[in-house]
């Protein structure tokens, strides 16, 4: 454990990519018991915002947390009152603490969030009761169909989420695939396109019952060209785009059917699905109105003067530089603003990004934090305030 606890002194969480200043202050203390544990707490952590870390005896990341007071937040794990909630059983299980400071709130909600889908620690996804564990809406694979992840794959055609509840997600994504034919068979399934040459007239077998029944467009069995196909993947990402909602039409035809001809127990299953689906569908239109609205550069100052300039595009913060002073001329902001803007007309690709999807993130603290709204503005006016200020330096 010393070993460890050395390392984590001496390295910390790690880089930062949105940090555009030098590393965070960071620090680490262990303790062989919960009280002593505490009474090093209390003698060097600060009361700033930054993220803190639960380390187990030996040296592993066991849980990340944040908070815009460390030693308050830290200090309230060993509280008598929490020995039963989850906080006092994370910290029976701690034998040493490291923590980082962040300039802002907001800093550190964003690097918890990094760290957790770097590190994933047990207690951040599991031990937690009524915790559901989030997954994302995937569009991909090859030929694309929709298939769920706790992190969306790089080579995704689209991808949306965080969404709640695995079985009810499952069910909807069996009545997408239905809904747009595209396939959900395994990747060991050999696929053959209607424009695909061979030299023997062969015919080929559908994998499964579903190019026979209307519900898939077969692509494994020469049922259609792979132009044809991608149709259908378009169709389905318009839906994933929150513009398309022929999947909730079609399940309440389906029951309506089931209903007249009495078949209540298909009608019972089919108003489940449209229950997981009709989630999906709500979620997706808060996404793509959060996609819409937040499109803009949010200037977060610190506590300790090391203020942040976050590009959002497309709800997602994709890029951070530092926040230039009052009257400072700053040509690496100059320079960061001129990038921004070339790319600004082209749209994010979600599944890509090289930081954590923040969609999410930044819808609930926008909604919890309305007034912050207020204080965004556009790269251009970013640029005349910029040419502003170096004219009259």
């Amino acid at each position: 454990m010393d070993a460890r606890l050395q390392e984590w002194r001496s390295v910390g969480f790690g880089s930062d990519p949105l940090n555009p200043y030098a590393p965070r202050p960071s620090d680490c203390v262990g303790a062989s018991s919960t009280d002593r544990l505490r009474r090093r707490v209390l003698q060097s952590c600060p009361r700033v915002p930054g993220v803190y870390g639960m380390l187990d005896r030996r040296g592993k990341l066991i849980y990340v947390g944040k908070s815009k007071s460390l030693r308050s937040r830290l200090t309230s794990y060993f509280a008598a009152s929490n020995s039963q909630a989850k906080g006092g059983r994370i910290i029976e299980s701690a034998r040493a603490i490291v923590w980082e400071t962040q300039p802002s709130e907001f800093a550190a909600l964003v690097r918890e969030q990094q760290l957790i889908r770097k590190h994933s620690p047990r207690w951040n996804v599991q031990g937690v009761p009524k915790r559901q564990r989030p997954v994302y809406l995937c569009l991909g694979r090859s030929p694309a169909c929709f298939f769920l992840a706790s992190i969306p794959p790089a080579e995704s055609v689209a991808a949306e989420g965080p969404f709640h509840g695995a079985g009810r997600m499952k069910l909807a994504i069996d009545s997408l695939n239905k809904v747009f034919k595209l396939r959900d068979c395994s990747q060991k399934q050999v696929f053959h396109f209607a424009e695909q040459l061979q030299l023997f007239d062969l015919e080929h077998r559908p994998g499964c019952l579903r190019y026979e029944v209307g519900t898939c467009a077969g692509p494994c069995a020469a049922g259609c060209t792979r132009q044809q196909y991608n149709v259908h993947v378009s169709a389905a990402q318009s839906f994933l785009d929150g513009f398309n909602d022929e999947p909730l039409l079609v399940l309440r035809e389906q029951l309506q059917r089931a209903i007249e001809s009495r078949q209540y127990e298909l009608a019972s299953r089919i108003h489940e699905t449209l229950k997981s689906m009709e989630y999906v569908e709500r979620k997706l239109t808060m996404l793509a109105s959060a996609r819409r609205r937040f499109d803009f550069i949010y200037p977060v100052p610190g506590y300790d003067g090391l203020g942040i300039w976050y590009l959002i595009r497309g709800g997602e913060i994709v890029d951070a530089a530092a926040a230039p002073k009052p009257q400072e001329t700053n040509q690496t902001l100059v320079a960061k603003l001129q990038h921004w803007a070339s790319i600004s007309g082209q749209r994010p690709q979600r599944g890509d990004d090289p930081h954590a999807p923040t969609l999410p993130l930044v819808a609930a603290w926008f909604r919890k934090h309305r007034h912050e709204l207020d204080c965004a503005f556009s790269i251009a006016k970013a640029t005349v305030g910029i040419a502003a200020n170096r004219m009259t330096a």
